[in-house]
C-alpha cells in the first residue's frame, strides 16, 4: 500500500488549513497531512512561513480529521516546538540534507523521540549524502525513516523544476532495501500538469509512496503556487494510477527475460573490459611516443559518430553520449596508469 502525504506547501492561516485537510481527509488512502510552517527561502523578503504560531493550526487538523501531521524541521528548536505540539511526523528539507552538520545536530535532538523522519535527497545528486543522512538519523534510535526522492538540481534541469535522475533512488533502494521511498512529483515537475506523469513513474519503478502538494486555491498561494494540485485533482489523479499489484518473482515470463537481460549484461562488461586492453594499447604508443593521453577531437569525433548510430534505436541519446563519455572517462584512467609505470 503506498504511503500518500499531501497539503499545502504552506500553511498560510488556520481556515486555510483546516479546510484543505477535511477536503483531503475524504480521499481514499491519504493518511499524512502536510504544511510548511517555517519555510527556507533562497532570497530574503519573501513568505517564510508562519513560524511557531502555525503549529496548533496542524494540531487542529489532528483534532478535526483522521489526517495525521507533518512538517519540515531544520533545526532542533523546530524538532522540541513540533513535539510540544503534537506533530506526528517530521520531514527534512534539500538544504538541511546536504549539510552533515545540521543532520548532526537534528539527530542529536532526537534521541529518545519516537517519531516517523522523512529526509529528503540532497540537492546535488551525491548518494553518499543521502545515505549519511539516513544513517545519522537512524544511529539517534529513530526506527521509522523514510526516505523523500524530490529531484536534483543541475545547470539545466529541462522541463522540470528539479531533474527525476531516476538512477539515485533506484540506487537508494538497491543499497538500503529496508528503507521506503517516497516520491515528490511537486518538487520534481514545478508544474501541476507534470504531477501525474512523475507520479506515474515513480510508482513504476518500485517507490513506496507520494507527498503531493495540494492547495484548495493553488493560482492564490503564498508559496510554490504553480506546482500544487487542487484536492479534486489529487483524488482524480490516485483514481487513475496504475498500481502494480505483482512481484516479478510472481510472474515467469519476465523472470526469464530477466535472466536474458543479466547474460546480456555479463556480455557487455566483457565487450568494455576488450575496449580497455586496446585502450592499453594505444596508452603504451602514446607514452612511447610522447603523445599527451586526452585527445579532445578524437572524443568529440567519438561521440557524434556513437550519436549517428542512436537513429531508428529506442536508445536517447543523451543516455548514449552519458555512456560513451563516462566509457572516454574509463579510458583516461586506465591510461594514466599505464604512463606512471616507469
Amino acid at each position: 500500500m503506498l504511503e500518500l502525504i499531501a497539503g499545502p506547501c504552506s500553511a498560510e492561516s488556520r481556515q486555510q488549513v483546516l479546510s484543505i485537510a477535511k477536503e483531503i481527509d475524504s480521499i481514499k488512502g491519504v493518511k499524512w497531512f502536510r504544511a510548511g510552517i517555517w519555510k527556507p527561502r533562497t532570497r530574503p523578503n519573501q513568505f517564510e512561513g508562519v513560524g511557531e504560531k502555525g503549529l496548533p493550526w496542524l494540531n487542529d487538523v489532528k483534532k478535526t480529521t483522521s489526517l495525521k501531521t507533518i512538517t519540515e524541521v531544520a533545526i532542533p528548536l523546530h524538532i522540541e516546538k513540533c513535539l510540544e505540539n503534537n506533530i506526528d511526523g517530521i520531514w527534512i528539507g534539500a538544504r538541511t540534507t546536504t549539510n552533515p552538520f545540521y543532520i548532526q545536530e537534528i539527530s542529536e535532538s532526537l534521541r529518545g523521540v519516537d517519531i516517523p523522519v522523512f529526509i529528503k535527497n540532497p540537492l546535488n545528486p551525491d548518494i553518499k549524502l543521502w545515505i549519511g543522512a539516513i544513517e545519522r538519523i537512524k544511529a539517534s534510535g529513530i526506527k521509522n525513516v523514510y526516505a523523500v526522492h524530490r529531484g536534483f538540481s543541475f545547470a539545466d534541469n529541462g522541463v522540470y523544476r528539479q531533474t527525476p535522475y531516476w538512477k539515485i533512488p533506484i540506487e537508494l533502494k538497491r543499497l538500503m532495501p529496508d528503507i521506503p521511498i517516497i516520491c515528490d512529483p511537486s518538487h520534481i515537475g514545478g508544474k501541476a500538469s507534470l504531477v501525474k506523469e512523475i507520479s506515474q513513474s515513480s510508482i513504476n519503478i518500485g517507490l513506496n509512496g507520494l507527498m503531493i502538494e495540494v492547495h484548495n486555491s493553488p493560482e492564490n498561494a503564498l508559496t510554490d503556487s504553480s506546482q500544487q494540485i487542487t484536492p479534486y485533482a489529487l483524488r482524480r489523479l490516485l483514481e487513475e494510477l496504475i498500481i502494480p499489484q505483482n512481484s516479478f518473482e510472481e510472474i515467469n515470463p519476465i523472470f526469464t527475460i530477466r535472466e536474458e537481460i543479466d547474460s546480456l549484461d555479463f556480455e557487455l562488461i566483457n565487450i568494455i573490459n576488450q575496449r580497455m586492453s586496446l585502450a592499453i594499447e594505444i596508452a603504451k604508443i602514446k607514452k612511447e611516443k610522447n603523445i599527451p593521453i586526452l585527445q579532445i577531437k578524437r572524443l568529440d569525433e567519438m561521440i557524434i559518430k556513437r550519436l549517428e548510430k542512436t537513429h531508428g534505436t529506442i536508445l536517447d541519446k543523451g543516455f548514449i553520449k552519458d555512456i560513451f563519455e563516462s566509457i572516454h572517462q574509463e579510458s583516461i584512467r586506465i591510461q594514466n596508469e599505464i604512463f606512471k609505470d616507469k
